[in-house]
């Protein structure tokens, strides 16, 4: 089975790539909160940046904008684009 998370994109191929390894979820482990549901977009646009500063290297306004771009064109927040 082979999903993209619907908050990052992230491809989810392996249980452990699921929250708490339900692969019935749409999203990924790194979109959920410990409890397994769904983080709010403001938490996932954080963690979105913070990752594009620690991996990319880019500074964290810059990477903040490049996230949000790129969670626009993501099925879960779709409605909050208008899209």
């Amino acid at each position: 089975m082979s999903k993209r998370c619907i908050a990052c994109g992230m491809p989810m191929e392996k249980p452990e790539d699921f929250p708490m390894g339900d692969e019935s979820k749409d999203y990924c482990v790194h979109c959920a909160r410990p409890d397994g549901t769904m983080k709010s977009y403001e938490e996932a646009l954080a963690g979105m940046t913070q990752f594009m500063v620690r991996t990319q290297g880019l500074d964290e306004s810059v990477a903040q904008d490049a996230a949000r771009n790129m969670m626009a064109k993501l099925p879960a927040w779709k409605d909050r684009f208008g899209g």
